[in-house]
């Protein structure tokens, strides 16, 4: 009984402490991209400089990694971070190509939601499974199966119909969309290259995101005076106000956040059930937004958002029982021999 019991009571605690990351993921994404928009495209602050912001946010993130790194050393019975050298010649060529994709990333992303709704936000960068399924194949030479396949073509065809209904309204930006859809493809060699990037920093999640976000405040420099936002920034109005450092100090902390809450999703559940949460939580942020945003939309722009959505989550399940499959072959396997 009294096993039973302190088996029940720790099963509790651990469905408990799922429930409490996975909310704690769902808010920190949701804010994050809700404060991004408000400083990129709103009355009060309307920066109009999202490559200067995205520069903002790594260099937020580097501080904090560089603070931790430092508390760690002091107190190390407090605080623990991996050792490492940032400013390695060597460790900069082998982590750089990941930085360049990393940049790329964020700005693009950041890019295209200066452009389109947060509602629409989803769907425009909802071809990361597709991009994934095809670099896969043309990098790493992994087949995808028929089901998964069947899936990808799901999202591409609810991808086209939301752009379509989308195009019909006055906010409609093909530039949004494109930065969208560079993000997807981005974010999907991102997450090939860091499988191999991590081998480089004895797989510690930290560090590599200390050198990431280092590294693209050098990367991000260029971009900016390209993207012509120096100027921008110089003249904007609020440069010097107090709030609007507030404001971005938030945002560059949000950004932080949501990959500290990320690795912890995964790490108390799995990859694939933080698939199925992302999934999930951009759901609830569309509905949220188009409520907050008092967006009118169409029947066909919502069945957009459901078939992306649903063909993600079938995705996942596909997958997640394929690796179930694999696994319990290995399994018998190994008991054969």
């Amino acid at each position: 009984m009294y096993k039973n019991l302190e088996e029940h009571n720790r099963l509790v605690n651990k469905y408990l402490k799922i429930f409490f990351v996975v909310s704690l993921y769902w808010c920190t994404s949701i804010l994050t991209v809700f404060v991004n928009k408000h400083l990129l495209s709103s009355d009060t602050v309307n920066l109009g400089a999202p490559l200067f912001m995205s520069w903002f946010q790594c260099v937020v993130s580097t501080v904090i990694c560089f603070l931790a790194s430092r508390l760690s050393r002091k107190y190390p019975s407090v605080f623990t971070f991996p050792e490492g050298n940032p400013l390695d010649i060597d460790t900069f060529r082998k982590i750089l190509p990941l930085s360049v994709l990393y940049t790329l990333m964020i700005g693009a992303n950041n890019l295209s939601l200066s452009y389109v709704t947060v509602a629409f936000y989803y769907i425009g960068r909802s071809l990361t499974t597709v991009f994934s399924v095809v670099l896969t194949y043309v990098i790493l030479r992994q087949r995808t199966s028929f089901k998964c396949l069947l899936c990808c073509a799901a999202i591409v065809v609810g991808f086209w119909l939301g752009v379509d209904q989308e195009s019909l309204t006055e906010v409609f930006s093909w530039r949004g969309t494109i930065f969208g859809v560079l993000s997807s493809l981005a974010l999907a060699m991102f997450s090939i290259q860091t499988k191999k990037s991590l081998g480089y920093v004895n797989q510690e999640v930290w560090l590599l995101s200390y050198y990431n976000n280092l590294y693209s405040t050098l990367l991000f420099l260029p971009l900016i005076i390209i993207n012509g936002e120096l100027e921008t920034i110089i003249t904007y109005p609020h440069l010097w106000a107090s709030w609007f450092w507030a404001a971005m100090t938030l945002s560059g902390i949000c950004g932080f956040a949501i990959g500290f809450v990320t690795a912890l999703e995964i790490k108390v559940t799995s990859a694939l059930t933080h698939n199925i949460s992302g999934t999930a939580k951009a759901c609830a942020q569309t509905v949220i937004a188009t409520q907050y945003y008092h967006d009118i939309r169409s029947a066909l722009w919502w069945t957009s958002n459901v078939v992306v959505l649903v063909a993600s989550a079938a995705y996942t399940r596909v997958k997640q029982l394929e690796m179930l499959r694999q696994h319990q072959q290995r399994s018998t396997a190994t008991q054969k021999a």
